[in-house]
């Protein structure tokens, strides 16, 4: 009889299970490891054969490969597997519902690692955000004499800027000589700081990639496009556009959807739409996701509504951030009645369990629209755990509404909470000097000295052709300043000519009314808009981004501006944008 490794059964098996790498399948794999079984008599504990048919389970694309019979296969050629079999089973339990068994396994050091070993490994640590364990592999593998690899240093990229130590991140990269790195190398450097906040090392590492003359693919451009939209940079958004398309990525769906969110960040809703349109039969749901919740947070509630009527009409199914987004239009928009029936529907009709951000926009929806009394009821009787969230959004909607009880229960509830947070310090102290109790404005402040407490200083920027300029109340840093305190002079005489009042009670410090006055002229928002007036060419719109939400005698000026100017202008502050237009606001003077 012919050995088992040499039957022409096996061979075929083995050939039969290489054929269908194109279209790998289970049922498949199961089948052909059946024939070579029963046909060919070949032991269940065959190299090759485990070998081959734990390749085909690590190629399926559609769904998940199964773990269980995965570790089945393996099972047999203990105690002795093949690195191959291993590091195959390690691939498909770092990318299972199971990731932590990849590590269970390796614990057991059933073979000696290898150049493959490492990658799946890091991964599951990386799905985990297990940074003490994907710390202890990158010294394992120096030990061993594998971290130089280039597929192991990207592997500890992504993994360190997963898990929040971008510069950890950045330091491996690094390591990787400039001639090995690979386009995987620059994408998860560039991921590691687009997920952590840091757009502005994202174009920076992004202009080195253009250096090495790098062709970027569809992860690269959304990394850059996220890092535009982030710090509010829509002429750079352009100018990445237009280069997605000359190296023809536009066609990329994520691509598409990246480019939507950026131009609804950036307040060009127009833009966003036109994206939508020419992406055709690509739109996925989260296309029309991304534009719904564009739209919501551009003021444009009505729109966004409108839309999701059409993503029903053609029996796409929402997703729990659809929902967010029809949410947030009707919040912004003050129609609690609309919020309550889209929240009903999305449980009832598309069985989306509420999540604590659906359950925080209803209390919003309530205390924008003044029911905040409804809104700590619905707070109280609502099915999950509030978190600090929902009741910093309830002491927002205090001190819009001047309710001086119920903000103070909101705050007790966020000292436990979240102590230590300066929104919520300067909330409370301006619900404080709101019903004009400046004494606990000042023991607050105090309070704040005492416990470490600093706020986060307003700013706000201006992109100007290609350069990004910031502003923070009172500026005279910028070398222009001269110039720009002047066109303050002349924004201010202007306007009190159109019968401006300022509005001093949105000072909520305890100053004289000339001193209120001059404090509402220096807001970081005006300082920009003059900039902008003095650099921009007459009709161009004027684009801000703001931290902090515009207070309500800046937002009446910005609307005189836009009138007395003839000017767009765009603000995105820390809640919404805001379009002004010929003296009137996309918000409605509703925010």
């Amino acid at each position: 009889a012919q050995a088992p490794s040499t039957h022409p059964a096996l061979r075929h098996c083995v050939a039969l299970l290489r054929l269908h790498l194109t279209s790998p399948s289970v049922a498949a794999a199961k089948q052909i490891h059946a024939r070579a079984l029963r046909v060919a008599g070949v032991p269940l504990s065959h190299p090759l054969l485990a070998k081959h048919i734990l390749f085909q389970l690590a190629s399926l694309r559609a769904g998940a490969p199964p773990l269980l019979y995965a570790v089945t296969v393996l099972s047999r050629l203990l105690p002795d597997p093949d690195p191959f079999s291993l590091n195959t089973v390690l691939r498909i339990a770092a990318s299972s519902a199971r990731p932590r068994l990849a590590l269970a396994l390796h614990r057991r050091r059933l073979a000696p690692p290898d150049t493959h070993t490492y990658p799946p490994l890091l991964q599951a640590c990386t799905r985990l955000l297990a940074l003490r364990e994907g710390e202890s592999l990158h010294a394992e593998a120096a030990k061993n004499g594998l971290v130089a690899l280039v597929f192991v240093k990207n592997s500890l990229v992504h993994h360190y800027g997963a898990c929040g130590l971008f510069e950890s991140a950045h330091r491996v990269f690094d390591e990787i000589p400039v001639l090995e790195r690979n386009l995987v190398s620059w994408n998860s450097v560039m991921n590691g700081f687009a997920a952590n906040g840091r757009p502005n090392e994202v174009l920076t590492i992004f202009r080195e990639t253009l250096e090495v003359d790098l062709m970027p693919d569809g992860f690269t451009m959304v990394s850059v496009l996220n890092a535009c939209a982030e710090i509010g940079a829509l002429a750079l958004g352009r100018r990445v556009h237009v280069f997605a398309s000359k190296v023809g990525l536009v066609g990329n769906r994520h691509v598409g959807n990246a480019l939507i969110d950026l131009y609804a960040k950036c307040g060009g809703v127009e833009d966003a739409r036109k994206v939508f349109e020419e992406m055709g039969v690509g739109r996925t749901v989260v296309s029309w996701t991304s534009l719904i919740v564009g739209l919501a947070g551009n003021g444009f509630g009505k729109d966004a509504l409108e839309l999701f009527g059409l993503m029903e009409g053609m029996k796409l199914i929402p997703t729990d951030i659809t929902m967010v987004g029809v949410l947030y239009a009707c919040s912004h928009c003050g129609w609690v009645d609309d919020g309550f029936r889209y929240f009903n529907e999305m449980k009832d009709k598309y069985g989306i369990a509420p999540k604590i951000e659906h359950l925080g926009c209803m209390v919003d929806l309530l205390g924008r629209a003044g029911r905040v009394e409804e809104a700590h009821d619905y707070i109280n009787t609502m099915p999950l755990e509030p978190n600090a969230v929902v009741w910093r959004t309830l002491l927002g909607a205090c001190a819009m509404h001047k309710k001086l009880e119920l903000g103070e229960a909101a705050w007790a509830r966020l000292v436990e909470l979240d102590p230590g947070h300066s929104g919520d310090y300067v909330l409370l102290s301006n619900l404080y000097a709101a019903v004009g109790r400046w004494a606990d404005v000042q023991i607050l402040r105090k309070t704040m000295v005492t416990h470490g407490v600093r706020k986060n200083p307003g700013h706000s920027l201006v992109e100007i052709r290609n350069s990004v300029f910031e502003f923070v109340m009172g500026d005279r840093s910028h070398p222009e300043s001269d110039q720009i305190y002047l066109m303050l002079a002349e924004i201010a005489e202007r306007l009190r000519r159109q019968g401006y009042v300022p509005r001093t009670s949105n000072v909520l410090a305890d100053i004289e009314e000339e001193e209120k006055e001059a404090a509402l002229n220096y807001h970081s928002e005006r300082l920009a808009i003059a900039f902008a007036l003095l650099k921009c060419l007459p009709g161009t719109p004027i684009r801000i981004v703001k931290n902090l939400r515009v207070c309500g005698d800046c937002h009446l000026v910005i609307k005189l501006i836009s009138k007395v100017y003839d000017r767009e202008i765009i603000v995105r502050d820390r809640s919404r944008f805001h379009h002004f237009k010929g003296g009137e606001c996309s918000c409605k003077d509703y925010w």
